[in-house]
């Protein structure tokens, strides 16, 4: 019995650490997206040479980012259909 309580206890509290290490990295990737496209935007507005440099360089960034973003968004999508 105790066995059985102990290893629930401890299945439980894993499963929620790992939800929780799954939410901050969703919540990094997120602001960390805004953060690109709002520099690529500011800096894609001046007409220099090293503003156009650092948006085209923050592309490198973007796209990796919105590929996370559309990751999570299907896994929480099939959770809602799954349960």
């Amino acid at each position: 019995m105790v066995t059985t309580v102990t290893t629930t206890t401890i299945t439980t509290v894993t499963s929620i650490a790992a939800m929780g290490l799954v939410a901050t990295l969703g919540i990094v990737a997120i602001g960390s997206l805004v953060v690109f496209l709002a520099t690529r935007e500011l800096a894609a507005a001046s007409p220099s040479g090293p503003s156009i440099r650092v948006a085209k360089f923050v592309n490198v960034g973007i796209w990796p980012l919105t590929i996370v973003l559309g990751i999570l968004a299907g896994i929480k999508i099939a959770e809602i259909l799954i349960i």
